[in-house]
């Protein structure tokens, strides 16, 4: 069974707020959470966003756009940063499992074949429930990457929890006990 899920929100940080929010809940709840969350900060240079994930459960925070000096008023990610992240995120998986994946969004890296989308295919691969934000300008590519196969939560904290203690409860054991076999000589 797929258990996948969005969430999309207009005002800009509202979905790590909230993402954040539920985590923090279904952690203390002792569910398994593996992921990454953005929370928004604007830096003290003027159009100048920086962007950090917090790797979840416990760390790193990685920042994941560069600062491209004065003059610049775009966020600038930086693609190396983020896929230091994937790769930590992706060899936690295949080590600990988890119960629930937690992303923060399906963005562009995303919508363009990078970033985090090989990690939510192995997690729905091995029956891991997915849980991301994503906007309204990247949810026509989440939607050709689930071939339509996801469902749309409201932006209220007390549904996605509900979806989320929902699908964990379904899990069979074993999907949430995920390890890699040690290599055979």
């Amino acid at each position: 069974m797929l258990f996948f899920a969005s969430v999309t929100t207009k005002d800009r940080g509202a979905t790590d707020r909230l993402l954040t929010s539920v985590t923090n809940r279904l952690i203390y709840d002792k569910i398994r959470i593996l992921g990454a969350l953005s929370p928004f900060r604007q830096s003290d240079t003027l159009g100048h966003c920086e962007s950090v994930l917090q790797l979840l459960p416990n760390g790193p925070v990685i920042p994941i756009t560069q600062n491209l000096g004065k003059g610049s008023a775009a966020c600038k990610m930086d693609a190396g940063a983020l896929e230091e992240a994937v790769g930590i995120l992706t060899a936690r998986f295949a080590l600990e499992g988890a119960d629930l994946i937690v992303l923060n969004k399906f963005g562009l890296r995303e919508a363009e074949g990078h970033g985090f989308r090989a990690l939510i295919a192995d997690a729905l691969g091995c029956g891991i429930p997915v849980l991301l934000g994503v906007s309204d300008t990247h949810r026509p590519a989440l939607q050709r990457f689930t071939e339509g196969l996801i469902t749309n939560l409201p932006h209220d904290e007390k549904a996605i929890l509900e979806w989320c203690r929902r699908v964990v409860v379904q899990l069979p054991a074993k999907a949430k006990i995920r390890k890699l076999d040690p290599p055979r000589k």
